[in-house]
């Protein structure tokens, strides 16, 4: 396969995407969890037979929780998110499940799992300090990576380097994060502060895989035997020797996050499910977007492409 001659298909096809996650960020946005907007999640197990998601929603209807989310899990269990309540109006909800379950009248109807409640306040400050973690490790990655490729001069400046990481970056984040807020908009997904771990585990994992590429780039330039050849020629075999090392290690972590994905926990369902998504682009965009954007901005700096001259270890 030769990546960089053929880099514009795989710009277009990363631009697309980029932009049908935009658009359904800007028209419909991230539906957030209780996390950050503030609310109450209770998870309970039934006993007996589990009540239907209507059931249970007319049942608690009196008790003036405004809008329910109801959320089935495995075969007797169900997450219910809603307004933030007090102590009393929680056991008040117990009891109405309790009472709408079909258990024995020797044995309680319902188990509780777990009780969660954040107010507003703490859920605005948790979403300002997300998005101030993941600015702050762009910011770092860059810094980082401009240092690493200190001694590289020749024909990409270091920082070049830093900002082809950093694009490939936020293309990373845009694409889970489309994918959540589709979720989000027709089938009621959230996105909580376990998606925002997510995103910061794709970030680490994506420029780990970017470096190795952009890594071998450089041993290539410090060889002697390479000074004829064009910066394309020298990234398109950095890329050819590290493709399939690329390819093996997200693999293998794949079959990790499926195994976690089908046979873990609800609550951990879609924190995997994003990771999942955000190995697959970022592996893409190590392979078929940093390393080719790092040749289209050397083309659009210098115009013409130079041979190489031998650089100084």
């Amino acid at each position: 396969m030769n990546i960089i001659p053929n880099r514009k298909i795989f710009y277009w096809l990363s631009g697309t995407l980029i932009a049908v996650s935009i658009i359904l960020f800007a028209v419909f946005g991230l539906k957030e969890g209780i996390d950050f907007t503030g609310g109450s999640l209770l998870e309970v197990e039934y006993a007996g037979t589990r009540p239907d998601s209507e059931t249970v929603r007319n049942a608690i209807a009196p008790l003036g929780l405004g809008n329910v989310l109801i959320q089935e899990t495995g075969d007797t269990g169900v997450i219910l998110r809603f307004r933030d309540v007090d102590e009393q109006t929680h056991q008040k909800i117990l009891g109405v499940l309790n009472e709408g379950s079909q258990a024995s009248a020797n044995a309680p109807g319902i188990h509780q799992k777990r009780f969660d409640t954040i107010g507003p306040t703490v859920g605005r400050e948790l979403r300002q300090r997300s998005l101030l973690a993941i600015l702050l490790v762009l910011v770092l990655i860059l810094i980082y990576i401009a240092w690493a490729f200190r001694k590289v001069s020749k024909p990409v400046a270091s920082w070049k380097y830093g900002v082809v990481a950093l694009v490939a970056l936020f293309h990373d984040v845009f694409i889970p994060t489309g994918v959540f807020v589709f979720l989000g908009k027709f089938y009621g997904v959230e996105a909580d502060t376990l998606f925002v771990t997510a995103v910061l585990t794709v970030l680490g994992f994506s420029v780990h895989d970017t470096i190795v590429v952009f890594d071998r780039i450089r041993e290539n330039l410090k060889k002697g035997a390479m000074r004829e050849m064009l910066f394309a020629d020298v990234v398109e075999m950095s890329v050819q020797e590290t493709i399939i090392r690329s390819i093996n290690t997200s693999f293998t972590v794949l079959l990790s996050l499926l195994a976690v994905f089908l046979f873990g926990g609800e609550s951990v369902k879609y924190f995997t499910l994003a990771l999942i998504i955000g190995v697959v682009v970022g592996t893409y965009s190590s392979i078929f977007i940093a390393s080719p954007l790092l040749v289209t901005l050397h083309l659009y700096s210098s115009k013409n492409a130079e041979p190489i001259k031998k650089t100084s270890k």
